[in-house]
Order: C-alpha cells, then structure tokens, then sequence
C-alpha cells in the first residue's frame, strides 16, 4: 500500500463503495445468522430452513446481472442508490408488517437478493478508477465488503433475543439510510468509464473460454465463503448444540477472517501473482473442509479449520479479481456481473446442498466432502490453465501486473 496506489485513484470513491457494499452484504446475508430463531417461530425443517437462508443467495445472484447492466447504462453510482433504496423499502415493509410465514420469508428473501446486486456495483465504481498494477488492492478494498456478514453474524442473534428478530430488520434500517446518504454524497463515477454493454456482449462473453473457468474458480471461491457463512450458525446449533447466539459469535470469527484476508489477498496476488496464490489457497481450503467433514467432536477444533478454511477463501476472492480486471479490462462490468453470479450461484447451491443433505442423511459430513472435492477441481483447472495464460494476456509484454 504505497503512496502512489492512494493518488492513483479516487479514495472517497473507494471507501464509499466499500461502505455501501458492506452495508449491503450485512442485510443480505441477515437471514442467515437469524435462521434458527425464524425455523423455531415458524416451525421450518432444516430443509425449509436451508432454503430460507439460500434464497436470498440465489436471487441475489440472478440481480448482479441485471444490476451490472443497470451500472453499464446509467452509473454505478445511479443503480447504487435505486439499488440501496429498494433494500431500505423492503425491510421497512417486513418490519412494519411481520413475518408469519415460510412464504413470506421468502418472499424478503427475494427483496434482500438486490442487496446482494451491490456486488456489480461497487467493484466496478472503484475499478474504474484504478490503473492494472493497483487492481488487487482496489477490487481488494471494495470486495471487503463482504466483512458486513461480520456484523450480522455478531449482532443479528443478539439482538433478536433481546428485542425480536422482525425487529432486527427494523433496527437495520438506520445503518443503511446513513450509509445511502454517504454513498449518495461521497461516491463518484470514474471519468473513463467502458461503452454500455448490451446483452449480445454478455453473451459474446460466454463464447469466451476463460469466462467460464473464472466463474467456476470463483463460484468455489465466493460461492464457498458464502455457503459457508450462511450454513456455519445452523451447523453449530445443530451439530454442538449452540444456542443462536454462542452460534452467531463462532460463525463472526469463521467471517471475519475471510473477510479481512480478501484485500490482503489482493494485495498478495498483486506482489506474487493471482494464479499461484489461488492455487496455495484452494489448497488450504480444500484440506481443512475436507478433514471437518469427519464430525469432529470438539467445536474448537471444528472452528479453527473453518477459519483457515475462511481465511483462504477470503483471500482467494481477492485473488480472482487481481486476474479479472487483467483478462477483460474493457469488459470488466460484464465480467463483474457474470463472475458474481457464478459466485452467487455456487454460494446457493453450498447452502441448499448442504440443508438438503443433513435433512436426508441426519449430518453435513456428504456435503462438506462434497464441496472439498470442488476445490481439487477447480485446482487442477487452474493448473492447467496457468501456462497459456501467462504466456499470452497475463506475459510481461502485455501487462505491468503479476499473473
């Protein structure tokens, strides 16, 4: 973090975007921290439960593209405030008039997945302000957004015993009117900014190879960091017993440090290069989900393999978007739009899948192994790729960034 990464580009646009994306990520990832306590009021199946958890995931990830094609034809910053204003409306409508069913839940759900669209609104309002050599840091930042899954998993649960969790959705509201007005106030779009992109670009985009081997690496990466944080406070009640509570405060240590290790993985792939620190830490993720899988019986242990498991999740976010903005510069709030829903897609399915299979076999260790297999093979994609794209748009003759 060298003085000309901060004069490079725009700060108050960069802190803007990371505080929106935050905020956004907080309210989107809510029910999963408040899962037990809503199946416990409503009578919900694990399954039922799961699907609750997973739909905002799910509908959050259809949104990015829609959202990225509203960033592309009108601002970043334009779709970020209608964005921020549709959440804000939903919650107040939820607060004001409850919760009393399944279908009403996900019905919030449904809403709370255009919070989860912010993803393809803030790394493009800060990557455009960036030159290649500081993209890991800038997407870094910006993608740290995702640390807002701290604040749910911290203070959701506490405060639904105190106070009800259909008044959490209330008491949520005040962060996110102050964050809209800092947005609104702080943030600017980048000078240059790529053409509009139609939807013959996104499918031209498609027709590209790397495409899908950047959604399938970040669908493991993203995708696994969410499953995971929206599945940990049921798995920790369900597995060891944990009231909401004890459970919401071990899944905010497992968030945190995927969460803190996404800029530092940027960084990171900035200095060593995005392949090889992808590849160590799909590696360390892979091992240790791998080895939580055999139901270990101490819950302290179970909670320092997540966290490295986290950790390197986290950083391998960081990682993907050093590459992303080097591959498809001019297509960057495309590729920003298409990866995250790859992202957002994997982190449904890792939810989902896993609810599914502790409803049917009575634990999550299927699941678990299932989901480390996942990351053996989106290595030995990476692996094999890495010599053809370093020697043709990630070489030295092409770009000033380490690939």
């Amino acid at each position: 973090m060298n003085t000309s990464f901060w004069k490079a580009g725009h700060t108050p646009t960069l802190f803007a975007a990371f505080l929106y994306f935050d905020l956004s990520f907080m309210v989107w990832y809510v029910l999963g921290p408040l899962g037990v306590q809503i199946a416990t009021d409503l009578g919900l199946t694990t399954q039922q439960r799961a699907m609750m958890v997973a739909t905002p995931i799910l509908s959050g990830a259809v949104l990015r593209f829609l959202m990225g094609l509203l960033a592309d034809r009108t601002s970043p910053k334009s779709a970020g405030i209608l964005g921020q204003a549709i959440v804000i409306a939903a919650l107040a409508v939820a607060w004001t008039m409850g919760i009393d069913s399944y279908e009403q839940a996900l019905l919030l759900g449904l809403f709370l997945g255009v919070a989860g669209a912010s993803f393809a609104v803030a790394l493009p309002l800060a990557s455009q302000w960036y030159p290649p050599q500081h993209q890991g840091k800038a997407m870094g930042i910006a993608g740290a957004g995702n640390s807002g899954t701290v604040l749910a998993a911290l203070f959701a649960p506490g405060l639904a015993a105190a106070f009800g969790w259909n008044n959490v959705f209330g008491l949520a509201l005040i962060p996110l009117v102050l964050t809209l007005v800092i947005f609104a106030t702080c943030a600017r779009n980048a000078p240059e900014r790529p053409q509009p992109k139609s939807v013959s670009d996104y499918l031209k985009a498609l027709a590209d190879r790397d495409s899908w081997w950047f959604m399938l690496f970040y669908s493991v990466t993203f995708g696994g960091f969410l499953g995971l944080a929206s599945t940990l406070p049921g798995y920790f009640h369900d597995q060891y017993g944990f009231d909401p509570v004890k459970a919401g405060y071990y899944t905010a240590a497992c968030v945190f440090a995927g969460s803190l290790l996404r800029p530092l993985g940027g960084a990171l792939a900035d200095r060593i290069g995005g392949i090889r620190t992808l590849l160590v830490m799909y590696t360390l993720a892979a091992l240790c989900i791998a080895v939580v899988g055999f139901n270990l019986p101490s819950s302290t242990a179970a909670l320092a393999l997540f966290v490295v498991a986290m950790l390197s999740l986290g950083a391998g976010n960081g990682a993907v978007f050093q590459l992303v903005p080097q591959r498809f510069r001019k297509e960057i709030g495309v590729m920003t739009g298409l990866i995250g829903m790859a992202g957002g897609i994997g982190g449904f399915a890792l939810t989902a899948g896993l609810g599914t299979i502790k409803q049917s076999t009575g634990d999550y260790q299927l699941g678990l192994w299932l989901f480390a297999s996942l990351g053996v093979i989106a290595w030995i994609g990476l692996h094999g790729v890495k010599k053809r794209w370093r020697t043709t748009w990630g070489s030295a003759a092409v770009t000033a960034a380490r690939v």
